[in-house]
Formats: C-alpha cells, structure tokens, sequence
C-alpha cells in the first residue's frame, strides 16, 4: 500500500518537477552569487573606498601562537544579505512571468450576450420596427 501510493506520488509528476527546480535553484543560485560576488561587490566596494567586504571584521580576540583569532565576519552576512536579495527578487520577476503567461493562457474567450441581452435586443428591434 505504501509503495503504491509513493509510486503514484512519484510518477504523478510532482516529485519530478521539486527535483528539476532544486537543481535549476541550485545551478540559478551559483550563478547569482558570481555576479554578486565577482561583479557587484567589487563595484559597490569602490563606490565605498574601496572596501572589500569579505574581509570585514570585528576581532574579538587576537590570534595567540597557535589558536586563531575570534572574529564576528560581518562583511561574509552583508555578502549573504545582498545575495539573499537578488535571489529573491529574481525568483520574483519569474514567478511574476509565469503567472502572467498563465493567465494569457487560462483566459477564457469573451462572452457571448446573455440570453436576457439577445431577448432584449429581439425585443427592441421588434419595438423598432412598428
């Protein structure tokens, strides 16, 4: 019984479809992170004085012989943030694609008159003739 419904649930396409867009989200998400991190950051980081982000840091504790130092790298979160955002607003725009060529697609032809509307107009044109 389990089996079965699992072969349903994977057959059915839904499966399919979650692994396509993990793979695309996957492949789409490295993608954005190079041009963040190898076009934007870079020239976000010269508008600022030449600040590069990834080496932003607040050192807790110096490094002492062999132990590192502690250091809260908030340059490595704002690199996240601004990745985070770009992701989000891509994705964005493309659900708004998608929704839109699916309403082109799902729209129903216009109407015909009611049949209240065709007897009105019998009526009127019948009204019009005498």
């Amino acid at each position: 019984m389990f089996l079965k419904e699992f072969k349903e649930f994977a057959i059915k396409g839904n499966a399919i479809d979650l692994a396509v867009g993990v793979i695309i989200g996957g492949a789409f998400g490295k993608i954005v992170s190079s041009i963040v991190n190898d076009i934007l950051m870079p020239i976000i980081g010269i508008f600022l004085g030449g600040v590069n982000f990834s080496n932003l840091k607040y050192v807790i504790k110096p490094a002492e012989g062999t132990v590192p130092e502690a250091a809260i790298r908030y340059g490595n979160f704002i690199q996240s943030v601004v990745d985070f955002t770009i992701i989000a607003f891509c994705i964005f725009l493309m659900v708004k694609g998608i929704n839109h060529l699916r309403k082109k697609e799902e729209a129903p032809p216009a109407p015909g008159p009611s049949k209240e509307e065709i007897l009105l107009t019998e009526i009127r044109d019948l009204l019009a003739k005498k």
